[in-house]
């Protein structure tokens, strides 16, 4: 990985702060220096230069500087497709076909993707880094497989006339780039749901064990990364489902056939002007008609242009065809993973609303226990009470011949006693007949 990022980096040209050091050299007057003006900085400020990794068909990586104007007008896009590869913003993943290039916004990979290369803001991150040595792999790779096909079905096609040399496998570069930008967004993000399940399940068992405020703090920031990496999971699923569901979106991002389609109508045209000189030749070395020589032209030309016309409607057609189904099983395959990934984040979410149910139940249940607790407390305070009253009594000043009864004081202790717990034992009675008191 070390020895990939120095190729990649950028040398940093040559600033203004270099500028001065050149020209900071005192005058013998005693002048101040020249004062060089940051004419780079602002010319980069200006047209927002930024540092791109191309990758071509080959497989061969560099890095190139451009505007955000001449990465327009060299990749065909509007601005507010650039804009949403800005990494100073944040926008949700997105994927989008457009008439030259495709625009791939997914998590860390942020490129631009032609018939012809991708390119990728030039970045350190681990991940645009293993995108960028994968694709140079499978590119290489599938030349290698594609010389290898070739030669084999010219050996086979001397044996053989009817021998068909189209791989069914194949795929266009648009495609394959697309790809490894899918694989690479689904398994970083595979990646962090299955860290937080691993970190997820041991806490909520300590949770439900021991309720704390510190594993209810843990537990509030768990569910907060689940609910932003779910938003995450579920933009991506919407993103391709949105795809496969469009045959028109996808038919605009097969960019290969596009560009051969529009190679074989200029060299259609190309080859009408040949025979529109060829025919001025002959007429003008023959004594033909003008009437009849132009109009054996116009009707050369109409001939060939309905040859043409249905040559390119039924190639289109039927490749258009093969791309979509090519485009929509590669998208199929991937939506299968990040909808097993949200089906992952699911199952973590449920279990985590099944431990907030758990521990819910068991604070009702302390709760209920507080509460028969404090109702038998209130009706032992009833009971206390009574001991008050009787106290009460007998403590105010006026004399009665019950009084003159040296044992008089004790019963009256005894009696009120009885009378308490009776009155206790009803209201326990009482309460577990009404299901007051189940415990």
């Amino acid at each position: 990985m070390a020895e990939l990022k120095e190729p990649l980096l950028a040398r940093k040209p040559a600033s203004a702060a270099n500028l001065r050091e050149i020209f900071n050299i005192p005058s013998g007057s005693g002048r101040p220096p020249f004062q060089v003006m940051d004419v780079l900085g602002l010319k980069k400020r200006g047209q927002s230069i930024r540092s791109w990794i191309r990758v071509d068909t080959s497989g061969n990586s560099g890095v190139i500087e451009v505007d955000k104007f001449t990465m327009m007008r060299r990749c065909d896009l509007p601005a507010r497709d650039l804009r949403l590869l800005d990494p100073l913003f944040v926008y949700p993943s997105t994927i989008l076909g457009r008439e030259k290039a495709i625009v791939v916004n997914l998590e860390q990979i942020r490129c631009i993707i032609t018939a012809d290369e991708v390119l990728l803001l030039n970045s350190l991150d681990s991940y645009v880094l293993q995108y960028v040595v994968e694709l140079q792999r499978r590119l290489r790779t599938s030349g290698v497989s594609e010389a290898w096909q070739s030669e084999d079905a010219m050996i086979r096609r001397r044996g053989s006339r009817n021998f068909d040399s189209s791989s069914p496998d194949y795929l266009p570069f648009e495609f394959k780039a697309l790809e490894v930008a899918l694989e690479a967004a689904c398994s970083f993000l595979d990646s962090q749901a299955s860290e937080l399940e691993i970190e997820a399940y041991p806490l909520l068992d300590e949770l439900t064990s021991k309720i704390s405020t510190l594993n209810l703090e843990r537990v509030r920031r768990l569910k907060s990364r689940l609910v932003a990496l779910t938003r995450k999971v579920q933009k991506v699923r919407d993103e391709i489902e949105q795809l496969m569901d469009d045959d028109g979106d996808m038919a605009e991002m097969y960019l290969t056939e596009k560009k051969a389609r529009t190679e074989m109508s200029l060299y259609g045209e190309q080859s009408l002007l040949g025979l529109r000189s060829n025919d001025g030749g002959v007429s003008l070395s023959a004594p033909v008609s003008p009437i009849s020589s132009a109009f054996d032209s116009r009707k050369l030309e109409k001939s060939f242009s309905i040859t043409r016309s249905r040559h390119g409607s039924m190639r289109s057609s039927e490749s258009g065809t093969e791309s979509i189904e090519e485009l929509e099983m590669l998208l199929e395959a991937y939506f299968v993973v990040i909808d097993s990934t949200l089906n992952k984040l699911t199952s973590l979410k449920e279990y985590i609303e099944d431990t907030e149910d758990f521990i819910n139940i068991q604070l009702d249940n302390v709760r209920n226990q507080l509460i028969q607790f404090e109702l038998l407390l209130t009706t032992a305070t009833f009971v206390v009470a009574i001991f008050g009253v009787v106290a009460g009594i007998f403590g105010m000043n006026f004399e009665i011949e019950f009084f003159n009864y040296p044992n008089a004081f004790q019963w009256v202790l005894y009696i009120t006693g009885i009378i308490g717990l009776c009155i206790f034992g009803a209201f326990v009675l009482f309460f577990r007949y009404k299901r007051l008191m189940p415990l």
